[in-house]
C-alpha cells in the first residue's frame, strides 16, 4: 500500500464525492475501493489505525445509524473484536479514507487533503 494512494469511498457519500472531485482536479492517480463492496480487512484496518492520530475515534463513525443500532459500548470490546466488527460492517467506518500507507486522512478536510496532495506528482487521474 505504501506510495500508492488508496481511496476508500462510497459514491453516495457527499464527502466522498468532494474528495474524489478534488483528487481528479489535482490529477492524482489513486486506487479506488467501494468501501461497502470491498470493505477493508481487519489487517488493513489495523494498518489504518496505526497511522491515525486519534486511534479508533479516527475510523469509527459513532454518530452513524449503524453504530447506534448496535447499542454497544466500544470500551467493552477488545481491539480485535472492534476491528472485526468494523470490517464486517463497513457502515461503521467514517469516510472517505485516503492513505498512501504512511499517512491516513479520514473524512473531507480540504486543507489537509490539499497539503497531502502536493506531495504526489502524477500526470494522470485514475479515479473512475
Amino acid at each position: 500500500m505504501a506510495n500508492e494512494l488508496m481511496f476508500y469511498t462510497y459514491p453516495s457519500c457527499t464527502s466522498c464525492r468532494k474528495t474524489k472531485a478534488f483528487l481528479q482536479e489535482q490529477h492524482l492517480e489513486v486506487s479506488e475501493r467501494h468501501i461497502f463492496r470491498n470493505a477493508p480487512t481487519v489487517d488493513e484496518l489495523m494498518t489504518l489505525l496505526a497511522l491515525s492520530e486519534n486511534g479508533v475515534d479516527s475510523l469509527l463513525a459513532t454518530r452513524s445509524q449503524a453504530f447506534k443500532q448496535l447499542d454497544i459500548d466500544v470500551e467493552d470490546l477488545k481491539l480485535s473484536e472492534l476491528l472485526k466488527l468494523m470490517s464486517d460492517n463497513p457502515k461503521l467506518l467514517k469516510r472517505p479514507i485516503l492513505t498512501d500507507g504512511n499517512e491516513v486522512i479520514v473524512g473531507y478536510d480540504k486543507a489537509t487533503i490539499e497539503a497531502y496532495a502536493r506531495r504526489f506528482e502524477s500526470t494522470t487521474a485514475n479515479v473512475s
